[in-house]
């Protein structure tokens, strides 16, 4: 049985107004290297064309840890306000599990309220996967669902194929 997203109530899929879920298996690549990667904001932006403007109001970062507020851009929405909720580095006995919440506040027609979740684990076999998904509630993410294709959707797996580059590189 392979390991899952910790999903809040809240965000739990198919409740929301878009959800996306995309995932890799690669060889040549280990969670660790691959973690290194994903909890260090400041090497995002060198594999992900779809994020700009971090930033760290409390003082923290570049290192993502429990309950680190972060800002960010993407996907042209204003600079979302953030904070880590789950993170836990990979090792051989448990997978590596990141999520953070993002909210735009505002009028119903520009707020979102989003969980974004990845899971990161060695399989048999010199094998990783990374897996990532994201609910989004909110007028803004109902109109990225109805997008076809859904840019959430590829934007993700840019993500995903960048960060699998850079782990490998």
């Amino acid at each position: 049985m392979q390991n899952s997203i910790n999903w809040p109530a809240k965000y739990l899929p198919g409740t929301g107004d878009n959800f996306v879920s995309n995932e890799v298996i690669v060889r040549g690549v280990s969670a660790e290297r691959v973690w290194a990667r994903l909890a260090d904001t400041s090497a995002w932006e060198s594999y992900y064309d779809n994020v700009a403007d971090i930033s760290f109001p409390g003082g923290d970062g570049p290192w993502l840890a429990d309950g680190v507020a972060f800002r960010f851009g993407t996907f042209g929405f204003p600079p979302l306000d953030a904070r880590v909720v789950e993170f836990q580095e990979p090792s051989p006995a448990s997978p590596g599990r990141l999520s953070w919440t993002a909210r735009q506040d505002g009028e119903p027609a520009s707020r979102l309220d989003v969980l974004h979740a990845w899971l990161v684990e060695d399989l048999p076999g010199g094998r990783v996967r990374i897996l990532t998904q994201e609910t989004q509630i909110g007028q803004p993410a109902a109109e990225l669902a109805a997008q076809v294709p859904n840019p959430m959707l590829n934007g993700h797996q840019a993500w995903l194929d960048g960060l699998v580059r850079a782990s490998a590189g």
